[in-house]
């Protein structure tokens, strides 16, 4: 005679489980420790990579080369100071290539090396999950301030 209880069986484990109980995931395994000076080098890198204006500057090349004036109107709030700083910076570690053209007045176009188109869908994911989480994190914030406003 059949047993009453009824079991259910999951992908990835063999044991029968309970009607309506959930397994949680298994636990992920720690990341592996590194070196202090490994640990330094990825955060310049990702110093570099990871700023607001860097990601901004590397969205706004994904499409092609871009003049400085262009990049400027473009990247919305940035000075001209902090965007010669942030190209620089780009050019520096080798994401961004500057291109001069000897024509009156001279033209430099601005355009992603290999090694930096490699950032523009990791920085295409950052800059679309940031647009579609800015209610919830406004709203995580104005709740936080409001419960934490001690001036």
């Amino acid at each position: 005679m059949a047993d009453a209880r009824k079991t259910a069986h999951t992908s990835n484990h063999s044991a029968p489980v309970e009607p309506g109980r959930i397994d949680a995931p298994a636990p992920m395994a720690p990341p592996p420790r590194l070196p202090d000076s490994d640990c330094r080098a990825v955060a310049s890198v990702l110093a570099r990579i990871g700023d607001k204006w860097s990601v901004l500057v590397i969205m706004q090349l994904a499409d092609g080369p871009r003049r400085f004036n262009e990049l400027k109107r473009r990247v919305g709030g940035i000075s001209q100071r902090m965007l010669t700083l942030t190209l620089r910076g780009l050019e520096r570690d080798g994401h961004v290539k500057r291109t001069i053209f000897a024509t009156i007045p001279p033209r430099v176009d601005y355009q992603l090396t290999e090694l930096g188109r490699g950032l523009i869908e990791p920085t295409q994911a950052l800059g679309q999950w940031a647009l579609a989480h800015i209610p919830e994190i406004e709203g995580a914030r104005a709740k936080f301030d409001a419960g934490n406003d001690r001036d």
